[in-house]
């Protein structure tokens, strides 16, 4: 994956995009791909109100996880992402939600995910 086919939405307010590791493979993409057509367009709905209008009021929909971490909601799929400069947010992975709390290691991995894409973007190894 490329950063061109990274972009899931470009809107006024973000550019959203897919977290890829340094060998160009996304789990969030990859989960998206094998959801069924309705899930995709749910979460679709949620990239493009947050592209457009920056905020997405209804927790139930979007929430901050902590940590610099957010989820999209769209029921029943999770999709944890970071905000980062020039105005991008970046989806790291996604997976089905069956506990009430926050799967600690999905929390886990969005967080590591964040900290890759730091390093390499600023140590020009995109």
């Amino acid at each position: 994956m490329d950063e061109k086919s990274c972009v899931i939405y470009s809107g006024e307010k973000f550019t959203l995009e897919w977290y890829y590791d340094k060998n160009g493979k996304s789990v969030a993409y990859d989960y998206f791909m094998e959801s069924a057509e309705d899930l995709q367009d749910k979460f679709l709905v949620l990239i493009k109100k947050m592209g457009e209008f920056g905020k997405i009021y209804d927790k139930t929909k979007f929430r901050n996880e902590g940590d610099g971490i957010f989820a999209f909601k769209p029921q029943p799929d999770r999709y944890l992402s970071f905000f980062t400069d020039g105005r991008k947010i970046i989806v790291t992975n996604g997976f089905r939600k069956k506990t009430v709390k926050l799967p600690k290691n999905e929390k886990e991995l969005a967080m590591k995910y964040r900290q890759d894409y730091l390093e390499r973007k600023t140590g020009g190894k995109k």
